[in-house]
Formats: C-alpha cells, structure tokens, sequence
C-alpha cells in the first residue's frame, strides 16, 4: 500500500465518520430547526464523498468494502429523538450542542488536512483523477468546517453565560 492509497482509506473512513457524527447531531437536536437541516445536508455531501472515493479507490487497486449506508438505524433513530426532546427543558443540551459542534468541526478539520494531502500529491504524480476528486469534495469540507465554526461562535456567548 502507498502513501495514495493510505490516504484514499483513511480519507474514506474519516468521511464516514463525519456523516454519521452528522447524522446523530441532527438527531439528537431535532428541536434546534437550523441544526437538525444543516446537519443532515452536510451528512449527505459526506455520504456523498464516501461513494466518490470508493469508486476513485477502485481504480487505484483499493477495495475500501462497503461503502454502507451512514444513517442511523431507524431504533437508534427513535431512541435519539425521543431523548432530544426530552431533553428540551434542560440548560444542559446547549452544552451538548456545543460538544457535539465541537466534535463535528475537529471531524471536518481532520478530512479536509487529508483531502489537501490527497490533492498535493496528485499534483506530485499528475494524477488528475484524484485532482478531481479533491477540488470538488474538498470544497464542501470546508464549509462543513465553516458551518460549525459559526455556530460555535454564534451559540457560546448565550449558552456559555447562562450557566
């Protein structure tokens, strides 16, 4: 295995991990509306980048297995709804909010470093498949990083003072 394909691997299981961190952000807050939307839209643009790189990890001799559905299943779905609006009342959900944006950012942190690598080194061979890859999933990383990185600094003031 080289360098490329290590990437491509570690880049497909990170991208998975963001869509079902997403996912269940977007579950467990279904009460606060712009997270619940956002959250499932950026679930699928990371689905979306799974499918991508599975198919660029195949002509590249990588077989990264099933590229499974990343949502929830529909009890844990439940059980996360049910408990988010349970929750509603309490003071501590903006503080789990916060957690889990916090989360989320540090995810869409990690795959965007590996999509820059992955796009400097199909510079370096002149690959321009993987090139193509990146320059359209790395842009939708990117505001994913955006995204929760607004919210972080929207939502702190008010969650954080009233403690």
């Amino acid at each position: 295995m080289n360098g490329v394909t290590l990437t491509l691997r570690v880049l497909h299981h990170g991208e998975k991990h963001l869509a079902r961190q997403l996912t269940a952000v977007a579950e467990r807050h279904r009460t606060e509306h712009e997270v619940h939307h956002v959250a499932t839209d950026l679930a699928d643009w990371s689905r979306t980048h799974v499918q991508r790189l599975a198919a660029t990890a195949d002509r590249h001799g990588l077989d990264l297995g099933d590229s499974a559905d990343t949502r929830l299943p529909g009890l844990l779905s439940t059980l996360r709804e049910k408990a988010s609006q349970a929750v509603v009342h309490r003071p501590e959900p903006g503080l789990l909010l916060l957690r889990d944006l916090r989360e989320l950012h540090l995810g869409a942190t990690e795959n965007s470093l590996h999509w820059e690598m992955l796009a400097q080194a199909a510079q370096a061979t002149k690959d321009d498949g993987l090139l193509d890859l990146a320059s359209a999933c790395h842009p939708a990383t990117l505001r994913q990083m955006r995204w929760t990185n607004t919210m972080i600094k929207n939502l702190s003031p008010q969650i954080l003072t009233s403690l």
